[in-house]
């Protein structure tokens, strides 16, 4: 069992960043891939990016690519979203998650077991 705590979230400008956390509980952070999603008020639940168990790969959705990184620190049982020049359309809750498969990613969200509350991330135009 793993339980997913997500921070980081606010309100800011378009044009600016925001570094969002995934705080994972239990020793066992390094064998789930960790992934990002977000869902907007009236849409599906959206990838984002993931990252397999060592962080060796990642992976990120055509909307944030070369805005965003996402990164891993197992010592600390912790992932981040660290996203840059913000967009309006970046307005969402975060969602991180967990997958029981460490060395593979994945875009679609029933492959995930665990997940996060969810934090609000509002960027003003």
């Amino acid at each position: 069992q793993v339980q997913l705590v997500e921070s980081g979230g606010g309100l800011v400008q378009a044009g600016g960043s925001l570094r969002l956390s995934c705080a994972a509980s239990g020793r066992t952070f390094s064998t789930y891939a960790m992934g990002w999603f977000r869902q907007a008020p009236g849409k599906e639940r959206e990838f984002v990016a993931a990252i397999t168990g060592k962080g060796g790969s990642t992976s990120y959705a055509d909307s944030v690519k070369g805005r965003s990184t996402i990164s891993r620190d197992n010592a600390k049982n912790t992932m981040y979203l660290q996203m840059n020049s913000l967009k309006p359309e970046d307005t969402a809750v975060y969602y991180c998650a967990a997958r029981r498969v460490s060395y593979s990613i994945s875009y679609k969200s029933e492959n995930y077991d665990y997940w996060g509350q969810g934090t609000q991330v509002t960027v003003s135009s």
